[in-house]
């Protein structure tokens, strides 16, 4: 049996999931869905910061567009840290498509004049 705080919403319910994925504590299926996939196949979204050329000394903050396998953060970072922008940047600008044929884009959070 393990034991999981949902961050799905602000409710915070306490999971607990058995080895045959029979989800109890939730307070919506959500919470079910949740325990599931962090048991199987755990995802995270990556926040991260991203060169701007044009500007000195100048980060612009970043995100992947979906969660990304929890097994290659590492490996997602890496390519982030390879990129660079140059400003203006716009709130859903794409720096980077398909991050290692994740489905995910990093995504600009920032908008820079």
């Amino acid at each position: 049996m393990k034991e999981f705080v949902c961050i799905v919403c602000p409710r915070g319910c306490r999971l607990k999931i058995d080895d045959e994925l029979n989800v109890t504590g939730n307070s919506c299926p959500r919470g079910a869905n949740y325990a599931k996939e962090e048991v199987t196949a755990p995802k995270r979204i990556i926040t991260s910061t991203v060169r701007v050329n044009n500007r000195e000394n100048l980060l612009v903050s970043v995100k992947t567009s979906i969660a990304v396998p929890k097994g290659m953060m590492f490996e997602v970072m890496k390519e982030i840290n390879k990129i660079s922008v140059s400003a203006p940047t716009h709130i859903g600008d794409i720096a980077l498509s398909n991050v290692l044929n994740t489905g995910a884009d990093i995504v600009i959070t920032k908008e820079i004049k």
